[in-house]
């Protein structure tokens, strides 16, 4: 019976030979090693556990994929009190949610024409235009 193991892929002596033969140095890292890859890991169960609340049954998770990973990624970690969109682009992420109900609740509160308020939407999606274009040159 094969085993399971995915560094064997990487690790026989065919491998040995073209390493050699190219003067490459072959080391294994940390995704060859299962048990070295715990942060990676506990990740994947977050994302499953969030994917298991959203779906009814088993067959719709890869619907149910990329609402869980906006999930994971906008909700704040206790360890480093922040969420992980914020660590990776600088800037909080801006929810559709947050884009809309904003700006239909404008609408219905202060009851602007159709117009106007066409033209303070228009001025909402440049600023979140402005805020993407910073954050993508945040490392430039």
């Amino acid at each position: 019976m094969p085993s399971l193991d995915p560094s064997i892929n990487l690790n026989n002596k065919l491998i040995d030979e073209l390493c050699v033969q190219f003067k490459i140095q072959h080391h294994n890292s940390s995704p060859y090693s299962p048990h070295m890859n715990g942060a990676v890991e506990a990740a994947n169960n977050n994302v499953k556990k969030i994917i298991e609340k959203m779906t009814v049954n088993y067959k719709d998770w890869d619907k149910m994929l990329p609402f869980a990973l906006l999930a994971y990624q906008t909700s704040i970690r206790s360890s480093a009190r922040a969420t992980l969109y914020s660590l990776v682009y600088g800037i909080e992420a801006v929810l559709p949610v947050e884009v809309e109900i904003p700006s239909m609740r404008v609408l219905a509160e202060s009851k602007l024409k159709e117009a106007k308020w066409v033209k303070q939407r228009y001025e909402q999606l440049n600023l979140i235009d402005e805020k993407q274009l910073t954050t993508l040159c945040h490392g430039c």
